[in-house]
C-alpha cells in the first residue's frame, strides 16, 4: 500500500511539474510559434468597411514580458479599391504600446503596409496614424512576404525586403 501511494505521489508530481513548465513556456516572452499565431489570429479582419481574410502562411506574432501579444499578418485585399490596396497590405494587432521606428503606436488594431520605402500604419477607417522609414535590408538573402525576428529587446519586421524595428514602448 505504501509503495502504491509513493508511486502515485511521484506520478502526480511529474505531471504537475510538466504542466508548470508547459504553462511557463506558453507565457514566456519572444516570438510565437505558428500554432500560437494561428490560435490567436482571427480568420478575417475588419478594415475600411469590409472584412478581409488573413494569410496565415504570412503571419507572425510576439509575446512581451507582461504576456501581452503583437500579431501581424498579410491580408487578401482584393475587394478594396486600388488606392487602399496600395497601402493596406497587412493587419497589425497589438495589446501593448509599441515603438515603431522612432514613433509610438497605442494598443489597437491597424491596417499597415510599405509604400515608397515608408511603413504606414492606418486606423480601421484607413486614416494614416503613423509613417516611418522602412529601408530595404541589403543583408537579407531570401526575402519573404512577411517575417518577424527577434532583435535585442525588440523585433525586426520585414515586409519583403523593407525592414522596420518594433519594440514595446517605454
Amino acid at each position: 500500500m505504501k509503495l502504491r501511494a509513493t508511486v502515485t505521489l511521484a506520478m502526480v508530481s511529474i505531471i504537475l511539474g510538466a504542466l508548470l513548465v508547459s504553462a511557463q513556456q506558453a507565457g514566456s516572452p519572444g516570438l510565437l510559434t505558428p500554432d500560437e499565431v494561428k490560435k490567436a489570429l482571427p480568420e478575417s479582419v475588419f478594415f475600411r468597411g469590409e472584412k478581409a481574410p488573413v494569410q496565415l502562411r504570412n503571419a507572425a506574432g510576439a509575446r512581451f514580458a507582461d504576456g501581452k501579444l503583437l500579431l501581424i499578418t498579410l491580408v487578401d485585399n482584393s475587394g478594396y479599391s486600388t488606392a487602399i490596396q496600395e497601402k493596406y497590405q497587412g493587419y497589425l494587432i497589438t495589446e501593448v504600446k509599441l515603438t515603431i521606428g522612432d514613433r509610438d503606436l497605442p494598443p489597437g488594431a491597424y491596417g499597415c503596409g510599405v509604400v515608397n520605402g515608408k511603413f504606414l500604419v492606418m486606423d480601421v477607417a484607413a486614416n494614416e496614424v503613423l509613417s516611418v522609414d522602412a529601408p530595404p535590408d541589403a543583408q537579407l538573402k531570401r526575402p519573404r512576404p512577411l517575417m518577424l525576428s527577434a532583435d535585442g529587446d525588440g523585433y525586426q519586421l520585414h515586409l519583403g525586403r523593407n525592414m522596420v524595428r518594433i519594440a514595446a514602448a517605454r
